[in-house]
């Protein structure tokens, strides 16, 4: 069992004050794998301060040498690749092989965005027909980073590699649930030179850690990813100090199945970002919207492709899938699996209870619903599991309006030709819409609209979000 029992604050391991021990959960065999200790206000004060500290001469730094810095890392964090895939399988249940690649990879693939971002970035802009005024971008300060636990590096790199690209320092508090690989990810970033009090690692849970840095007075922005319930909490505690607060919260994605889709070709990429990472992805299109006339063409497909899922144990190598992270999350699947039966949805595969592979840990049977109506919970609520839902539509009008019928908007899936697609991802309600895919993309700005946050990461977007616009005039 791992034990991770200090923090990282002012480029040193350190003993937390006041804290206490935490046990991280095995959910295949449902046994602790790791324990951490989890940070007090006391833990919380001294890496701000040291934070603090650091930002009077890491925001004057070259753009060179902090554009040098973010290579150290990334050739760091590819030295450590089977260290976080093993960390993550065990934690949070991704198959090893999936946590090596899909996993770790995220977080290379939003670090190499944010290289590319800074070549080329505009540090200082002209303003048109004033030629003695300009606008200037420069850090925000210290930044709190708060990271979940589903797809912990990637949500880490995000928020990480444009703080240290604009000159910010970082106080990161990743997921309880999911804590060593941030502990690495410490390790990767001391081992590639970042300054003392440039980045800091404060292991604690939501109310406690959380809060603490939420309503810190020196800290300049938080950076939240997770549920929009925490999120909404999060900009409550941070108003008290007018801090910037930066959200990507939860999804409820659409699929919208035009009606010149050809299933074998345009279907499977995006029914796998259902399945992938056991359904445990903010941006899975679950909601299948089909033409009322392919109704049982579609219900076949999509119950074909669920039955040959496999679910296995997360340290096996493999392409099958894995459990949900913990007992609450199982328990929550397993409800909204019930309510849809109740509430009279049509069960095409899958349902309720354990798959027959295995007989403990928190796996769900991957699961297909037809006839879901909009009035339904799960067609509702975020799943956070390998469950798919089928609702028809009879013309495009009520497609789309059926895609946008939901209090998210982080992204959209839209299956068909391009040709289709072409007349229907503008009118989507969406920060990321996808055509026959379901990821997003390296360098792209990843963020969504209502209720699914504000503020973007990647990319060129996400790196001015990191930033504050000065406006100099002489008179």
């Amino acid at each position: 069992m791992r034990e991770r029992l200090q923090h990282y604050i002012d480029g040193k391991w350190v003993d937390s004050e006041g804290g206490r021990r935490h046990e991280v959960i095995n959910p295949a065999t449902e046994e602790p794998c790791a324990v951490v200790m989890l940070g007090s206000q006391a833990d919380v004060d001294k890496a701000v301060a040291a934070a603090k500290r650091a930002f009077t001469t890491f925001s004057k730094t070259p753009v060179a040498e902090r554009k040098a810095l973010l290579e150290r890392i990334i050739a760091e964090y590819k030295k450590r690749i089977p260290d976080f895939a093993a960390a993550i399988s065990e934690e949070m249940g991704a198959p090893v092989s999936f946590a090596g690649t899909a996993q770790v990879g995220a977080g290379i693939g939003y670090m190499l965005g944010t290289l590319e971002a800074l070549d080329g970035f505009e540090w200082e802009e002209a303003i048109p027909g004033t030629p003695n005024a300009r606008m200037v971008h420069e850090p925000v300060g210290v930044v709190a980073a708060i990271t979940p636990w589903n797809w912990p590096l990637n949500q880490i790199c995000a928020k990480i590699a444009p703080c240290i690209a604009a000159g910010n320092t970082v106080v990161l508090k990743p997921s309880e649930e999911c804590p060593t690989n941030a502990a690495i990810f410490a390790e990767v970033l001391d081992a590639a030179g970042v300054p003392a009090g440039v980045f800091n690692l404060v292991q604690g849970d939501g109310p406690g850690v959380g809060v603490a840095l939420t309503v810190h007075p020196d800290v300049d922005m938080v950076s939240f990813t997770g549920s929009t319930r925490a999120g909404i909490q999060i900009a409550k505690n941070a108003a008290e100090t007018v801090k910037r607060v930066h959200q990507e919260l939860g999804g409820k994605a659409p699929n919208l199945v035009l009606e010149d889709a050809d299933f074998a070709t345009h279907l499977p990429p995006t029914l796998q970002g259902v399945v992938a990472n056991t359904g445990q992805s903010c941006i899975a299109p679950t909601r299948l919207l089909v033409p009322a006339a392919r109704k049982a063409e579609a219900e076949a497909f999509v119950k074909n492709y669920f039955a040959v899922v496999k679910v296995g144990s997360p340290a096996d190598e493999g392409a099958h899938i894995g459990p949900v992270v913990n007992k609450a999350q199982w328990s929550k699947v397993q409800s909204l699996i019930d309510a849809s039966i109740s509430e009279g949805a049509n069960l095409l595969e899958g349902g309720p209870g354990l798959p027959d592979n295995v007989n403990r840990g928190y796996f769900i049977r991957p699961t297909v619903f037809s006839d879901v109506t909009p009035d339904m919970t799960i067609f509702k609520e975020e799943t956070f599991g390998p469950v798919a839902t089928i609702t028809t539509y009879t013309d495009l009008d009520e497609a789309i309006d059926l895609a946008n019928k939901t209090s998210y908007g982080l992204s959209a899936t839209v299956s068909g030709t391009p040709e289709s697609a072409a007349d229907v991802v503008g009118q989507l309600r969406a920060g990321l819409v996808t055509v026959n895919g379901w990821a997003g993309v390296k360098g792209g700005a990843f963020g969504g609209y209502k209720q699914s946050g504000n503020g973007r990461e990647g990319g060129k977007y996400g790196l001015k979000d990191f930033m504050e616009v000065k406006t100099i005039a002489q008179f």
